[in-house]
């Protein structure tokens, strides 16, 4: 039977710098784009780390609460019930403000070229460029992929 029926909140919370991410694409079984649900407590980021993807384009639903998405054109603000677009190769983070949290969906396409391209500056050798990323008990450790020095770590639960 090729259609699909999930209850979300049922669904198992995926590891990510969030409060909690749904993998509802998987769920249903979608191989031509991507959609996650995100709860983020204020102050928390959506993704781990200023990034973009090179041929794939997303699009961000604010649900509830109020988000800031960090990008090279500035800082845009996206309340509830806004969307924001992000075209391929763009960079960008989103991250909670307010007092809140913030619910989303994110959606993107093509799925099979999803993966994020970090583009942020090491404070260690001074380089602009991606991130490696190693998880490990519970603890994921972003390393500059230019001198390997650790530019971040985030705790999941």
């Amino acid at each position: 039977m090729p259609y699909r029926k999930v209850e979300v909140d049922d669904l198992p919370d995926v590891p990510s710098p969030a409060r909690e991410k749904t993998e509802i694409d998987e769920a249903v079984g979608a191989t031509t784009f991507g959609c996650n649900l995100y709860v983020l407590d204020p102050g928390e980021p959506a993704s781990f780390g200023y990034h973009k993807h090179p041929e794939h384009e997303e699009l961000f639903y604010v649900l509830d609460g109020t988000l800031e998405f960090e990008t090279e054109d500035g800082v845009w603000t996206v309340g509830a019930n806004e969307a924001f677009f992000v075209p391929p190769n763009h960079a960008q983070q989103g991250q909670a403000i307010g007092d809140d949290p913030a619910r989303l969906l994110a959606i993107g396409a093509p799925k099979v070229d999803d993966r994020p391209v970090f583009v942020e500056t090491c404070s260690e050798c001074g380089e602009t460029g991606d991130r490696e990323i190693e998880q490990r008990d519970g603890t994921f450790t972003l390393c500059c992929a230019n001198c390997g020095a650790e530019t971040g770590r985030f705790e999941t639960t």
